[in-house]
């Protein structure tokens, strides 16, 4: 039976960094009360978190009765710009991600499981049989239930944790570091965030 760090609600959910842009480590964090889970993950994922959950929502307003309630944007009220909470001790790094619209609580639900090498299939191991490729079962599990709005809020804030980064180069797209980068597409000269 796995462990559930369950947050219905969390007085505060958000995506945020530690480290300098180019070597931060992302993490998803929910507090309820003194208990706070801290989960790592990639900036892909809390990238496409923000974008599947804004998806979520926009679907839900479009197909919601009158209702039901959903925000087109943040509520300025619910913005959190404050850093993720001290210590961070990271409870495991976040593998699959699960994201779902409970429709009778009108909550979000967001469900982060840790990455096991289980997960990751080789085109080898596709030929198997499929009960070889069945994940077991997780032994931790970050569920985190939130309002509609504070999933809104949660969404503005990743994007701005997101682009806090490296600028990307105009030309090839790449994050360009403070001392340049070498741009493919600049035939080997060193361009410069402008």
């Amino acid at each position: 039976m796995p462990v559930v760090h369950r947050f219905d609600p969390p007085e505060r959910f958000v995506a945020g960094t530690v480290g300098e842009p180019g070597q931060r480590t992302f993490f998803l964090q929910a507090r309820e009360g003194a208990r706070m889970v801290s989960v790592s993950l990639e900036k892909q994922q809390v990238e496409a978190l923000a974008e599947r959950i804004d998806e979520l929502l926009d679907e839900i307003m479009r197909a919601a009765s009158d209702d039901l309630l959903i925000p087109a944007i943040a509520p300025r009220d619910l913005a959190d710009s404050q850093p993720l909470e001290q210590p961070i001790e990271e409870e495991f790094r976040a593998g699959t991600m699960t994201l779902s619209w409970d429709g009778a609580d009108e909550r979000v639900v967001i469900e982060v499981f840790p990455f096991t090498e289980a997960a990751v299939v080789s085109p080898e191991q596709l030929q198997e049989d499929l009960e070889d490729l069945l994940e077991p079962e997780p032994e931790e599990i970050f569920l985190v239930r939130i309002t509609a709005a504070a999933a809104r809020s949660f969404v503005e804030r990743s994007r701005t944790v997101i682009g806090a980064g490296r600028p990307d180069c105009p030309f090839c797209g790449e994050p360009i570091d403070p001392a340049g980068h070498l741009c493919v597409r600049a035939n080997g000269f060193r361009r410069r965030d402008p």
